[in-house]
């Protein structure tokens, strides 16, 4: 069980993002083989593949959190020393996570909206809060995310400090 959940913890949204891609790529191949080769379009794929995209949008939130991947002023952190460095990495997180965290209760009343009205999507006729779940999974994902870089980052502070 802790192997499944450290696997989980690790991967993903890689294996999220990867699975999106791939069926982006591939949904789109076959629209374009429907409509060149076959001469008919269809009604679904352009309108699934926008609704990938969106959930791969806020996924990315989180996987780029996860790996420190996000814009940064690195001339500026480089002039602290290895302590000031982390110091400042806790504060910046710390930040974000009052982003996420300040973020949440909008996307739950964004997604609670959409199940309330019971809109379904045009071609495909699925319900829309499938689609508007995207942004509170993402900031949940994302706040677990710099909870979980913040942490590492007080307890270097924390080391540092002590020696």
């Amino acid at each position: 069980m802790k192997k499944a959940i450290n696997w989980i913890d690790e991967y993903l949204e890689e294996v999220l993002l990867v699975a999106a891609l791939a069926a982006m790529a591939v949904i789109m191949g076959v629209q374009v083989f429907c409509r060149y080769v076959l001469g008919a379009s269809l009604s679904w794929s352009e309108e699934l593949t926008r609704y990938i995209f969106i959930w791969a949008g806020f996924l990315s939130v989180s996987y780029c959190t996860k790996k420190c991947i996000s814009i940064k002023i690195e001339q500026f952190v480089a002039l602290f020393p290895k302590r000031g460095k982390a110091m400042f990495k806790v504060v910046n997180h710390t930040f974000e996570l009052i982003l996420f965290l300040y973020l949440i209760p909008f996307a739950w009343k964004y997604l609670m909206s959409a199940v309330a009205n019971g809109q379904t999507s045009p071609a495909m006729g699925i319900p829309m809060y499938y689609v508007q779940a995207a942004p509170l999974v993402g900031f949940i994902l994302s706040a677990i995310r710099v909870l979980q870089r913040w942490i590492a980052e007080f307890n270097s502070v924390r080391r540092k400090g002590g020696e």
